[in-house]
């Protein structure tokens, strides 16, 4: 199994786009969607430059989510220079430095626009979905497609490959195409490839003559359900807690509040929201063991375009205990004895949802001011 599964560089000028499938070494369907489009794709018809990137060679080989580290955890700022200085490695940080040293070679050799697409699938029943950090480019790419967009994971995971990418600017998208090993997993990955490359200009239209099949495809196997949400609960399965969910979930399924979701040694978990269950975990690797999602009214999502459009977020700078953490503006730092008197739906508004703590302050970064919107702003779907 190689590490590029296929590059194609087209016979006219154009932007970048970059497939990753395998991350997780059990969700293959990624790699076999890969596989089976790439291999049909003619350079004539290219603008641009597509590339097929498998994840976890080794957990891939064996089927298994990752040998010794999570490899959709690692990608911090923290990890990636303890990398550089390292001599030995386990198995992720060895596919971890290679898989970085090949995102720096692409974007140094290639041109833009970017565009970064993860490929996973999850152990429960679910719609296809779509996860993003939580940037005005993401959104406005991510809506193009006709399944349901979940905001607001990076609060709640530290160190995924998209959450990095995202930190350097780019179009970065995770989609989740099914159940592990079902082949509709794949055939939603395939439509999803087609539709991504047509979005992403990287191939005209007219050469898919079966491009509303693949998004009427999507559409159907997403109910209808196109709405955005966001991430309100995650259960954080600790070190030795028996964790087991209660059998049946699905991904998106409607619950009420005081529904029995799980046990946690041996204890019942219930519902503390009417909201939708999300990835439920059936699986024994993994520590996220089930998330909680609603949805945003869109009121909200455009009030939340109009302030950072406007830099809003400047102003915050001017209350009591907030500042910038350095020049680049890259970060607010907010003061822990001050924090909690500021809604946690304010900073969401304008942009900030990733987070770090040290023993006085929390660090709020904002995906907006790192985007390279001048990058995309003469794309069609901008």
């Amino acid at each position: 199994m190689n590490r590029i599964i296929k590059h194609i560089k087209g016979h006219h000028q154009g932007g970048t786009i970059v497939f990753f499938g395998g991350i997780h070494g059990n969700e293959t369907a990624g790699v076999f969607a890969l596989e089976t489009v790439l291999k049909t794709l003619d350079r004539d018809i290219i603008h641009g430059s597509i590339y097929g990137v498998s994840g976890n060679l080794q957990a891939l080989k064996s089927n298994q989510r990752y040998l010794d580290k999570d490899l959709n955890r690692l990608w911090t700022k923290e990890q990636l220079r303890a990398l550089q200085k390292k001599t030995s490695f386990n198995s992720e940080e060895h596919e971890q430095l290679e898989l970085f040293q090949l995102l720096e070679e692409i974007i140094a050799s290639n041109s833009g626009p970017f565009y970064f697409i993860d490929f996973h699938t999850t152990s429960s029943k679910t719609l296809p979905f779509i996860t993003i950090n939580d940037a005005l480019i993401n959104r406005k790419f991510s809506k193009l497609f006709p399944v349901p967009i979940v905001l607001g994971i990076e609060e709640y995971l530290n160190g995924p490959l998209l959450s990095y990418i995202n930190e350097l600017g780019y179009v970065s998208l995770g989609f989740e195409s099914g159940q592990h090993d079902e082949k509709e997993a794949i055939d939603n990955c395939i439509s999803f490839i087609y539709l991504t490359l047509v979005y992403a200009e990287i191939i005209d239209r007219i050469h898919i003559d079966t491009f509303e099949n693949y998004y009427q495809q999507l559409q159907s196997n997403a109910q209808q359900v196109s709405d955005i949400f966001e991430v309100v609960y995650l259960h954080q399965i600790q070190k030795d807690e028996v964790f087991k969910m209660k059998e049946g979930f699905k991904s998106f399924q409607n619950i009420t509040k005081e529904t029995v979701l799980a046990t946690s040694n041996q204890k019942t978990i219930k519902s503390s929201y009417n909201a939708r269950l999300f990835m439920p975990l059936y699986q024994s690797k993994g520590s996220e063991g089930f998330f909680v999602i609603k949805t945003i009214k869109p009121f909200f999502l455009k009030l939340s375009a109009i302030l950072r459009r406007l830099k809003f977020d400047g102003l915050l700078v001017v209350l009591p205990g907030i500042s910038w953490e350095n020049n680049k503006k890259e970060a607010l730092k907010v003061n822990l004895k001050v924090a909690k008197f500021f809604a946690k739906s304010i900073f969401h508004l304008l942009g900030y949802r990733n987070k770090k703590l040290n023993a006085n302050h929390v660090l709020l970064y904002n995906r907006e001011r790192a985007s390279k919107s001048k990058d995309y702003k003469n794309e069609i779907w901008y």
